[in-house]
Protein backbone atom coordinates (compact mmCIF):
# COMPACT_ATOMS: atom_id res chain seq x y z
CA UNK A 1 0.00 0.00 0.00
CA UNK A 2 1.26 3.50 -0.86
CA UNK A 3 2.15 5.73 1.90
CA UNK A 4 -0.05 8.31 2.17
CA UNK A 5 2.73 10.98 3.07
CA UNK A 6 3.85 9.91 -0.37
CA UNK A 7 3.78 11.68 -4.09
CA UNK A 8 1.55 9.14 -6.71
CA UNK A 9 4.66 7.69 -8.46
CA UNK A 10 4.47 6.46 -12.03
CA UNK A 11 7.44 3.85 -11.86
CA UNK A 12 9.64 2.74 -14.35
CA UNK A 13 12.94 2.75 -15.87
CA UNK A 14 15.73 4.32 -17.63
CA UNK A 15 18.68 2.64 -19.50
CA UNK A 16 21.65 4.05 -17.72
CA UNK A 17 21.66 0.74 -15.70
CA UNK A 18 21.48 -1.53 -18.36
CA UNK A 19 23.76 -0.20 -20.87
CA UNK A 20 25.69 -3.86 -21.56
CA UNK A 21 22.28 -5.71 -22.32
CA UNK A 22 21.46 -2.18 -24.45
CA UNK A 23 24.46 -2.11 -26.33
CA UNK A 24 25.51 1.52 -24.64
CA UNK A 25 28.40 0.17 -22.52
CA UNK A 26 31.65 0.50 -24.03
CA UNK A 27 30.14 1.40 -27.23
CA UNK A 28 33.50 1.13 -30.01
CA UNK A 29 35.49 -1.25 -28.53
CA UNK A 30 36.02 -4.50 -28.63
CA UNK A 31 33.91 -5.17 -25.07
CA UNK A 32 30.85 -3.35 -26.72
CA UNK A 33 27.84 -6.30 -26.71
CA UNK A 34 27.45 -7.32 -30.28
CA UNK A 35 23.97 -8.35 -29.16
CA UNK A 36 22.97 -4.92 -27.76
CA UNK A 37 19.35 -4.75 -27.79
CA UNK A 38 18.62 -1.04 -28.13
CA UNK A 39 15.60 0.38 -27.61
CA UNK A 40 13.26 -2.46 -28.40
CA UNK A 41 14.87 -4.00 -25.72
CA UNK A 42 13.96 -1.44 -23.39
CA UNK A 43 10.47 -1.26 -24.35
CA UNK A 44 10.54 -4.76 -23.58
CA UNK A 45 12.34 -4.94 -20.24
CA UNK A 46 9.76 -2.25 -19.88
CA UNK A 47 6.34 -4.36 -20.83
CA UNK A 48 7.56 -7.09 -19.10
CA UNK A 49 7.83 -5.14 -15.56
CA UNK A 50 4.64 -3.25 -16.45
CA UNK A 51 6.56 0.18 -15.79
CA UNK A 52 4.19 3.26 -15.96
CA UNK A 53 7.11 5.61 -17.15
CA UNK A 54 10.74 5.87 -19.23
CA UNK A 55 13.69 7.66 -20.07
CA UNK A 56 13.88 8.11 -23.84
CA UNK A 57 17.30 7.75 -24.82
CA UNK A 58 17.53 10.72 -27.42
CA UNK A 59 20.16 9.16 -29.72
CA UNK A 60 18.02 6.32 -30.17
CA UNK A 61 14.97 8.99 -31.04
CA UNK A 62 17.39 10.74 -33.65
CA UNK A 63 17.42 7.93 -35.91
CA UNK A 64 13.37 7.24 -36.02
CA UNK A 65 11.14 8.88 -39.15
CA UNK A 66 8.33 10.68 -38.66
CA UNK A 67 5.92 7.37 -39.01
CA UNK A 68 8.26 5.35 -36.11
CA UNK A 69 7.58 8.79 -33.48
CA UNK A 70 3.94 8.22 -34.46
CA UNK A 71 4.15 4.51 -33.69
CA UNK A 72 6.03 4.64 -30.94
CA UNK A 73 3.64 7.30 -29.13
CA UNK A 74 0.62 4.91 -30.11
CA UNK A 75 2.83 2.31 -28.02
CA UNK A 76 3.50 4.03 -25.03
CA UNK A 77 -0.09 5.59 -24.80
CA UNK A 78 -1.00 1.63 -25.72
CA UNK A 79 1.18 0.88 -22.48
CA UNK A 80 0.02 3.48 -20.26
CA UNK A 81 3.68 4.78 -20.16
CA UNK A 82 4.67 8.54 -19.89
CA UNK A 83 8.08 9.37 -21.67
CA UNK A 84 10.63 11.29 -20.27
CA UNK A 85 13.03 12.36 -22.98
CA UNK A 86 16.93 11.66 -21.72
CA UNK A 87 19.45 14.30 -23.06
CA UNK A 88 23.18 14.31 -22.98
CA UNK A 89 25.52 16.82 -21.32
CA UNK A 90 23.49 19.88 -21.65
CA UNK A 91 26.65 21.71 -23.48
CA UNK A 92 26.24 19.21 -26.32
CA UNK A 93 22.86 19.63 -26.77
CA UNK A 94 22.33 21.20 -29.82
CA UNK A 95 17.94 21.34 -29.57
CA UNK A 96 16.70 17.89 -30.80
CA UNK A 97 15.56 16.83 -27.90
CA UNK A 98 12.83 19.51 -28.02
CA UNK A 99 11.80 18.03 -31.34
CA UNK A 100 11.39 14.53 -29.53
CA UNK A 101 9.20 15.94 -26.63
CA UNK A 102 7.23 17.59 -29.33
CA UNK A 103 6.87 14.45 -31.24
CA UNK A 104 5.93 11.79 -28.26
CA UNK A 105 4.14 14.88 -26.26
CA UNK A 106 6.67 14.51 -23.16
CA UNK A 107 6.50 17.30 -20.70
CA UNK A 108 9.86 17.03 -19.11
CA UNK A 109 13.49 16.42 -20.43
CA UNK A 110 15.91 15.48 -18.76
CA UNK A 111 19.91 16.51 -18.86
CA UNK A 112 23.32 15.73 -17.48
CA UNK A 113 25.25 19.17 -16.75
CA UNK A 114 29.34 17.62 -16.88
CA UNK A 115 30.88 14.87 -17.31
CA UNK A 116 32.51 15.06 -13.87
CA UNK A 117 32.13 12.31 -11.62
CA UNK A 118 32.62 11.64 -8.10
CA UNK A 119 32.72 14.83 -6.79
CA UNK A 120 35.43 15.27 -8.38
CA UNK A 121 35.29 19.28 -9.57
CA UNK A 122 39.11 19.79 -8.38
CA UNK A 123 40.66 17.94 -11.37
CA UNK A 124 39.10 19.95 -13.73
CA UNK A 125 41.00 23.16 -14.38
CA UNK A 126 38.40 24.86 -16.14
CA UNK A 127 35.51 24.51 -13.38
CA UNK A 128 34.95 27.81 -13.32
CA UNK A 129 34.52 28.47 -17.07
CA UNK A 130 32.56 25.34 -17.11
CA UNK A 131 30.13 26.16 -14.47
CA UNK A 132 29.74 29.71 -16.31
CA UNK A 133 28.68 27.70 -19.51
CA UNK A 134 26.48 25.25 -17.75
CA UNK A 135 24.78 28.49 -16.59
CA UNK A 136 24.14 30.18 -19.54
CA UNK A 137 22.84 26.99 -21.79
CA UNK A 138 20.66 26.71 -18.71
CA UNK A 139 19.21 30.18 -19.46
CA UNK A 140 18.47 29.35 -23.21
CA UNK A 141 17.61 25.90 -22.74
CA UNK A 142 14.80 27.40 -20.06
CA UNK A 143 13.10 29.78 -22.69
CA UNK A 144 12.79 27.69 -25.37
CA UNK A 145 11.39 25.32 -22.73
CA UNK A 146 8.88 27.71 -21.65
CA UNK A 147 8.21 28.61 -24.99
CA UNK A 148 6.90 25.18 -26.04
CA UNK A 149 5.28 24.00 -22.72
CA UNK A 150 8.15 22.06 -21.25
CA UNK A 151 10.59 21.56 -18.59
CA UNK A 152 13.89 20.68 -18.56
CA UNK A 153 15.04 18.67 -15.56
CA UNK A 154 18.65 18.98 -14.94
CA UNK A 155 20.55 15.96 -12.83
CA UNK A 156 22.55 16.00 -10.08
CA UNK A 157 25.29 13.79 -11.21
CA UNK A 158 28.24 13.80 -9.02
CA UNK A 159 28.70 17.14 -9.81
CA UNK A 160 26.91 20.19 -8.56
CA UNK A 161 26.03 20.63 -4.49
CA UNK A 162 21.92 20.47 -3.82
CA UNK A 163 21.91 24.44 -3.37
CA UNK A 164 23.99 24.88 -6.60
CA UNK A 165 21.19 22.99 -8.43
CA UNK A 166 18.65 25.32 -6.86
CA UNK A 167 20.36 28.56 -7.93
CA UNK A 168 20.56 26.88 -11.22
CA UNK A 169 16.61 26.85 -11.47
CA UNK A 170 15.91 30.01 -9.40
CA UNK A 171 17.65 31.78 -12.79
CA UNK A 172 15.01 31.64 -15.18
CA UNK A 173 11.27 29.72 -15.33
CA UNK A 174 11.15 26.19 -16.89
CA UNK A 175 14.35 24.40 -15.28
CA UNK A 176 13.53 21.98 -12.58
CA UNK A 177 15.87 19.17 -11.15
CA UNK A 178 15.84 15.28 -11.64
CA UNK A 179 16.86 13.79 -8.98
CA UNK A 180 18.83 10.90 -8.37
CA UNK A 181 18.62 9.48 -4.91
CA UNK A 182 22.48 8.40 -4.76
CA UNK A 183 23.97 10.61 -6.32
CA UNK A 184 23.95 13.06 -2.73
CA UNK A 185 27.13 10.82 -1.82
CA UNK A 186 29.72 12.07 -4.14
CA UNK A 187 29.17 15.64 -3.11
CA UNK A 188 29.60 15.16 0.28
CA UNK A 189 25.66 15.43 1.06
CA UNK A 190 23.38 13.08 2.89
CA UNK A 191 20.02 12.14 0.98
CA UNK A 192 18.04 13.82 3.62
CA UNK A 193 20.11 16.79 3.28
CA UNK A 194 20.22 17.04 -0.42
CA UNK A 195 16.57 16.03 -0.67
CA UNK A 196 14.94 18.59 1.61
CA UNK A 197 17.32 21.47 -0.06
CA UNK A 198 15.98 20.46 -3.96
CA UNK A 199 12.69 19.04 -3.24
CA UNK A 200 10.47 22.14 -4.10
CA UNK A 201 12.04 21.70 -7.43
CA UNK A 202 12.18 18.39 -8.29
CA UNK A 203 10.34 17.33 -11.74
CA UNK A 204 11.75 13.81 -12.40
CA UNK A 205 13.43 11.07 -10.22
CA UNK A 206 15.71 8.34 -10.72
CA UNK A 207 15.97 5.80 -8.02
CA UNK A 208 19.50 4.99 -7.39
CA UNK A 209 20.93 2.98 -4.67
CA UNK A 210 24.59 2.39 -3.29
CA UNK A 211 26.20 0.03 -1.22
CA UNK A 212 29.11 1.98 0.22
CA UNK A 213 32.56 0.48 1.00
CA UNK A 214 35.27 2.89 3.06
CA UNK A 215 39.00 3.77 2.07
CA UNK A 216 41.66 5.41 3.15
CA UNK A 217 40.75 8.12 0.70
CA UNK A 218 37.35 8.31 1.56
CA UNK A 219 34.49 6.00 0.14
CA UNK A 220 33.31 3.79 -2.76
CA UNK A 221 30.00 3.53 -3.92
CA UNK A 222 28.92 0.18 -4.99
CA UNK A 223 26.35 -0.71 -7.39
CA UNK A 224 23.35 -2.74 -5.72
CA UNK A 225 19.85 -3.92 -6.35
CA UNK A 226 17.89 -0.40 -5.25
CA UNK A 227 16.49 -0.95 -1.72
CA UNK A 228 19.49 -2.72 -0.43
CA UNK A 229 22.01 -0.19 -0.06
CA UNK A 230 22.42 3.44 2.04
CA UNK A 231 19.51 5.33 0.76
CA UNK A 232 16.67 6.00 2.96
CA UNK A 233 14.04 5.82 0.27
CA UNK A 234 10.98 6.33 2.45
CA UNK A 235 12.50 9.51 3.98
CA UNK A 236 13.12 10.87 0.74
CA UNK A 237 9.61 9.90 -0.46
CA UNK A 238 8.22 11.57 2.67
CA UNK A 239 9.90 15.02 2.21
CA UNK A 240 9.13 15.04 -1.88
CA UNK A 241 5.16 14.49 -0.89
CA UNK A 242 5.52 17.81 0.79
CA UNK A 243 5.70 19.45 -2.78
CA UNK A 244 4.23 16.95 -4.94
CA UNK A 245 1.00 15.06 -5.45
CA UNK A 246 3.00 13.24 -8.65
CA UNK A 247 6.17 12.60 -9.72
CA UNK A 248 7.52 9.92 -12.75
CA UNK A 249 9.92 7.67 -10.69
CA UNK A 250 12.33 5.33 -12.99
CA UNK A 251 14.84 2.86 -11.79
CA UNK A 252 18.47 3.47 -12.19
CA UNK A 253 21.11 0.89 -10.91
CA UNK A 254 24.47 2.48 -10.65
CA UNK A 255 27.15 2.23 -13.26
CA UNK A 256 29.06 -1.24 -13.74
CA UNK A 257 32.13 1.19 -12.74
CA UNK A 258 32.40 1.97 -8.51
CA UNK A 259 32.24 5.65 -8.14
CA UNK A 260 35.43 6.13 -5.76
CA UNK A 261 34.60 9.82 -3.10
CA UNK A 262 38.09 11.19 -2.52
CA UNK A 263 37.05 13.40 -0.22
CA UNK A 264 39.67 12.63 2.74
CA UNK A 265 42.33 14.33 0.53
CA UNK A 266 42.48 18.00 0.79
CA UNK A 267 42.72 18.35 -2.96
CA UNK A 268 39.19 16.94 -3.45
CA UNK A 269 37.67 19.78 -1.46
CA UNK A 270 38.84 22.68 -4.35
CA UNK A 271 36.05 24.38 -5.62
CA UNK A 272 33.90 23.70 -2.84
CA UNK A 273 32.00 25.71 -0.13
CA UNK A 274 32.58 25.69 3.39
CA UNK A 275 30.86 22.48 4.90
CA UNK A 276 30.23 22.49 8.70
CA UNK A 277 31.65 19.89 10.70
CA UNK A 278 27.71 18.27 11.59
CA UNK A 279 27.15 18.48 7.20
CA UNK A 280 29.99 16.36 6.77
CA UNK A 281 29.42 13.98 9.54
CA UNK A 282 25.77 13.36 8.45
CA UNK A 283 26.64 12.98 5.02
CA UNK A 284 29.91 9.90 6.77
CA UNK A 285 26.84 8.58 9.28
CA UNK A 286 24.44 7.71 6.22
CA UNK A 287 27.36 6.07 4.64
CA UNK A 288 27.51 3.48 7.05
CA UNK A 289 23.87 2.17 6.17
CA UNK A 290 24.32 -1.59 4.76
CA UNK A 291 27.98 -0.36 4.40
CA UNK A 292 30.26 -3.53 2.83
CA UNK A 293 33.47 -4.46 4.75
CA UNK A 294 36.35 -3.10 3.03
CA UNK A 295 37.58 -6.98 2.42
CA UNK A 296 34.82 -7.89 0.51
CA UNK A 297 35.25 -8.29 -3.38
CA UNK A 298 31.48 -6.20 -4.81
CA UNK A 299 32.79 -5.72 -7.89
CA UNK A 300 30.54 -5.86 -11.15
CA UNK A 301 30.72 -8.23 -13.69
CA UNK A 302 31.93 -5.47 -15.97
CA UNK A 303 34.86 -4.93 -13.65
CA UNK A 304 35.91 -8.32 -13.04
CA UNK A 305 35.84 -8.59 -17.24
CA UNK A 306 33.51 -11.44 -16.82
CA UNK A 307 31.11 -9.94 -19.88
CA UNK A 308 29.39 -13.16 -20.66
CA UNK A 309 27.62 -12.63 -17.41
CA UNK A 310 26.66 -8.68 -17.78
CA UNK A 311 23.36 -9.40 -19.24
CA UNK A 312 21.71 -11.25 -16.78
CA UNK A 313 23.45 -9.46 -13.99
CA UNK A 314 21.68 -6.30 -15.27
CA UNK A 315 18.42 -7.62 -15.73
CA UNK A 316 18.06 -9.56 -13.13
CA UNK A 317 19.16 -6.05 -10.96
CA UNK A 318 15.95 -4.57 -12.70
CA UNK A 319 13.97 -7.45 -12.00
CA UNK A 320 14.69 -7.79 -8.30
CA UNK A 321 14.51 -3.54 -7.95
CA UNK A 322 11.38 -3.08 -9.31
CA UNK A 323 9.85 -6.29 -7.44
CA UNK A 324 11.23 -4.08 -4.08
CA UNK A 325 10.29 -0.89 -4.90
CA UNK A 326 6.45 -2.30 -5.49
CA UNK A 327 6.92 -3.97 -2.13
CA UNK A 328 7.96 -0.85 -0.67
CA UNK A 329 4.66 0.78 -1.71
CA UNK A 330 5.43 2.85 -5.05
Amino acid sequence: MTNSSWPLFKLGLNPYGMTYYLGLQGRGTPRQNPKGTGLEGFLAIAEELGAHSLELFDPWLQELSDGQFSELKERLNRLSITPVISGGYILEETGHVFRSAQLLEAKTIRFALTNVLCGGRAFRTDWDELRQNVRKKILGFGKTAVDAGLMIAIENHQDFTSAELVEFCEMTDGVGITYDTGNSFPVAESPIQFTKTVAPHVRHVQLKDYRVQHSREGFKLMRCTIGTGAVPFDEIFSELGKYHDELNAVLEPGALEARHVRLFNADWWRGYSPKTAAELAECLLATQKNKLSEQIDFRTPWEKEEDDQLVDYELTMYRESFANMKQLGM
